[in-house]
């Protein structure tokens, strides 16, 4: 989407930003803790090793650094080994209050694959637009049309390492770690949400 485009939907209407605060409100009723899953760990052959991420993320992003490393192997300790990974590109823009839309191909260590949509707004200190590839692991997805829905970012849990940042998005089971290098980096998304859609829209609610 065009960066013009995205400047009028972030200052076009004086209410835009309450609508905003309202609907992260109902994003984050939705959520349950990041720790509160009670399914159990899946199985090796349904999901994807460190090894095999980390060369795929670096193949996807052109690049092989310490902190993309460090940032998956936090990912593996924090939710063990994904089921799936969203690879994709994205736009985003901030004058404190954000929006992000993006879209990529969803793919299960089943075989499955989906295309996939999103977007979602974001409340921080942050101003500016740019556009990136971001790597979404993708943990406890039992079909891949489960990934159409809203998925609130949990809160405090963006996390910086050389560069390389991830933050986590959980509705129930389901979490959704997205993985973005240098210029993709807007700590400001880390508060608030993604609704993840079959077709493209510009609304972010």
């Amino acid at each position: 989407m065009p960066m013009q485009t995205l400047q009028r939907l972030l200052t076009g209407r004086g209410c835009f930003k309450r609508l905003l605060q309202s609907a992260l409100l109902v994003g984050f009723v939705a959520a349950t803790p990041v720790h509160a899953t009670d399914s159990a760990p899946d199985s090796d052959k349904n999901t994807y090793d460190q090894d095999s991420v980390l060369k795929d993320a670096e193949h996807f992003f052109g690049t092989s650094t310490e902190g993309l490393a460090k940032i998956i192997e936090k990912a593996f300790k924090d939710h063990g080994r994904p089921n799936g990974y969203i690879k994709g590109e994205e736009a985003s823009g901030a004058i404190t209050v954000g929006l992000r839309y993006g879209n990529g191909m969803l793919n299960l260590k089943n075989g499955k694959s989906r295309k996939v949509y999103w977007q979602g707004p974001s409340i921080g200190f942050d101003f500016g637009a740019n556009a990136s590839k971001v790597f979404v692991l993708v943990y406890h997805l039992p079909s891949s049309d489960r990934i159409y829905q809203r998925f609130p970012a949990v809160d405090g849990s963006f996390y910086y390492v050389g560069g390389v940042g991830i933050n986590y998005q959980q509705r129930g089971d389901i979490i959704l770690a997205p993985i973005r290098l240098g210029v993709g980096l807007r700590a400001g998304a880390s508060i608030g949400y993604m609704h993840y859609t079959r077709e493209k829209t510009y609304l972010p609610f």
